[in-house]
């Protein structure tokens, strides 16, 4: 499938607006930081205003990239903008910040089933990253790819493609990375902040995951999960679940992972990870949730014997089918 430009509308939207808001979704990994940030300084660039709001603070991770310190911490927006720009998100509500269709809602997203609840709507399941798709719409309205706009496109692709590893890349994720490079982001450091930035508690949680792992499906399958009470007594935070899931997927033989973080009594966060053509999207979207192919999540119940069963069966008959 080959990649699609920005809609003219919305094109023409965002060179006549002068104020803008842009969110993306919660929990926000290095594409919905990326895509977001890259989106306001590039508008900032270009002499518009641009106001990035999350609902909780970023990760640590991802605090050192550039003007991540000027994101608004808010759960409500009370004021219309030109546009709210709502970037790599496949609902309005998954922003967690309430207010902003006060605006007209610009729907800029990658994912399969998203649920097209913007004013305009451009969705474009071919990009490997939704900063692939910031970078063309920055393109397109004039403005520069400074170097803190590059080092945001670079995390996202990097991020959302697993290091370069998922199957839904392309030339052009590689000519994107390419022209970001020459812009000034340094793939070192973006990799060495987003990588290599572990607390001591996230290296015992590490431990502790890793020990605890189950293999199923003759060695095709990992299943990983962690408790609230472990999670307690190790002292960790959510970000130090970040990236854990991916461990797995070095050994040669497994195909696909499946993490269950504890959320409340018999209630589970389930992210998955696979390889190639295992299909973890179409799991977690027939249980609620969204993604790709080789990254999704969804929400499960039960006792967590019973969610390994459920999901190992899962994975199971998506390695089949692949």
């Amino acid at each position: 499938m080959a990649f699609s430009r920005p809609p003219a509308d919305l094109v023409d939207l965002i060179k006549r607006g002068q104020r803008f808001i842009i969110a993306s979704h919660q929990r926000p990994d290095g594409d919905a930081i990326g895509s977001a940030m890259s989106m306001a300084l590039a508008l900032r660039a270009i002499g518009k205003s641009a106001t990035v709001v999350t609902d909780a603070i970023p990760p640590v991770f991802l605090q050192p990239f550039p003007d991540v310190a000027s994101m608004q911490i808010t759960p409500e927006v009370t004021d219309a903008y030109d546009a709210a720009l709502i970037m790599e998100c496949s609902e309005l509500s998954r922003t967690g910040v309430r207010g902003l269709d006060l605006s007209p809602v610009m729907n800029i997203d990658h994912h399969p089933g998203n649920q097209g609840y913007g004013t305009i709507n451009w969705v474009d399941e071919s990009a490997a990253a939704c900063g692939e798709m910031a970078f063309t719409l920055i393109e397109a309205i004039g403005a520069p790819l400074t170097s803190a706009v590059a080092t945001h496109i670079y995390l996202a692709v990097l991020t959302d493609t697993g290091s370069f590893h998922f199957s839904h890349l392309s030339p052009r994720t590689y000519e994107i990375a390419k022209r970001c490079v020459e812009a000034g982001a340094d793939p070192r450091w973006i990799a060495r902040t987003h990588y290599d930035s572990n607390s001591l508690a996230r290296v015992r949680i590490f431990g502790a995951v890793m020990n605890g792992m189950v293999i199923v499906d003759g060695g095709r399958i990992a299943l990983l999960s962690i408790t609230r009470r472990t999670m307690e007594e190790l002292q960790g935070t959510s970000d130090d679940l970040e990236g854990l899931i991916n461990f797995p997927l070095t050994v040669k033989d497994i195909e696909a992972v499946a993490f269950f973080k504890e959320t409340g009594d018999h209630d589970w966060r389930v992210s998955m990870r696979s390889k190639g053509n295992v299909d973890t999207g179409a799991i977690a979207r027939a249980h609620g949730g969204g993604g790709h192919t080789n990254a999704a999540g969804c929400s499960a119940r039960g006792a967590l014997d019973d969610v390994y069963k459920q999901f190992g069966e899962l994975l199971t008959q998506a390695i089949r089918n692949k």
